[in-house]
């Protein structure tokens, strides 16, 4: 099943990211799919703030992964951004799933790269419309999810 909705602005993206992070908990993974600038990173933000991550959150591009602390020992943000790995061996050289027992993993570009590093990774789809602010998301999760989203 698939949740979708349309936001109208990068305040509006965020929240929802809040939203759905704060139905999530360590061990999960969520595939970020979308255009460059369509708010992937603005989206992790907004998981980040629901899980009270120190500092700033902003886009692994060159980096590839960041780890982000939990100040209330939630769980920690694992960002990853796989625009520019191309084979499963550059993404097992990054030991993600050595880190997924206390974490959330959140993974831009990582369609199909990492899809099987858990049973039922969130998938959600950011398209940017033609207005700037304007964004069509597509969040597919499982059934226990997605009813707390609507």
């Amino acid at each position: 099943m698939v949740f979708k909705t349309t936001t109208k602005s990068n305040k509006e993206t965020k929240e929802l990211g809040a939203k759905l992070g704060k139905l999530l908990k360590a061990g999960d993974a969520v595939l970020l799919d979308g255009e460059l600038g369509a708010g992937k990173t603005t989206f992790t933000q907004g998981i980040a703030s629901s899980l009270n991550i120190k500092g700033e959150v902003t886009s692994p591009t060159f980096v590839i992964a960041r780890e982000h602390k939990s100040l209330d020992n939630k769980a920690n943000l694992v960002h990853v951004d796989a625009y520019r790995l191309s084979t499963l061996a550059e993404i097992s050289q990054l030991d993600l799933t050595s880190d997924l027992e206390e974490s959330i993993l959140v993974v831009e570009w990582g369609k199909g790269l990492v899809n099987d590093l858990v049973d039922q990774p969130i998938k959600v789809r950011i398209i940017h419309s033609d207005n700037e602010n304007e964004r069509e998301i597509e969040i597919d999760a499982t059934d226990e999810i997605l009813g707390k989203l609507k």
